[in-house]
């Protein structure tokens, strides 16, 4: 019996090489201004930008060609060296408006551990796993365009008081998949 590992890695977003610094979603910790390390883009009216992904992996055990087992990891993940802000407008609450961007990409991560665990071992694991993160980045991007289109990227402060209090919500649901 001849066991093989399949073991594919696929970034969100962004490609990250081996030695690049990345800052995986805690609920105990909070972004803070130092976390934003990148070069602000003088052609953006934004204030900041958070650049956050979901990384996911898998290895499926195969015998034979028949898959017999597999497993996954998927985390949320900030970008410093891609995240920005100008330091003379930027302030506590454009920071809470920063976080919870990286607060809505966890709560996608959640949303595809769920749905991860709901799948039995079979012969199209891997396609269906693929599927999945492919349908999950669709609403990842949809979510975060939507608020900041609702929010005005943070200048309606009752469309963000809205969106932490939906988030906060959203993620207790899914505190059984937490990072």
């Amino acid at each position: 019996m001849q066991i093989k590992y399949l073991i594919i890695s696929i970034l969100f977003l962004f490609v990250a090489s081996s030695n690049e610094e990345t800052i995986t979603w805690n609920d105990t910790h909070k972004l803070t201004w130092e976390d934003f390390k990148g070069s602000p883009n003088p052609n953006s009216d934004a204030v900041a930008l958070t650049a956050s992904g979901i990384t996911f992996g898998y290895s499926v055990k195969t015998t034979g060609k028949r898959i017999i087992d597999y497993s996954t990891s998927v985390e949320a993940h900030f970008y410093p060296n891609k995240s920005w802000y100008l330091s003379e407008k930027a302030d506590d609450y454009i920071l809470a408006h920063e976080q919870l961007h990286f607060d809505i990409t966890e709560l996608y991560v959640r949303k595809f551990r769920e749905q991860l665990e709901r799948l039995v071992v079979n012969q199209n694991i891997k396609i269906q796993m693929n599927q999945i993160h492919v349908a999950i980045n669709e609403a990842l991007d949809k979510t975060q365009k939507t608020y900041d289109q609702q929010t005005n990227h943070s200048i309606n402060v009752d469309a963000q008081n809205y969106w932490e209090n939906y988030i906060k919500e959203e993620l207790k649901k899914l505190d059984t998949f937490k990072s």
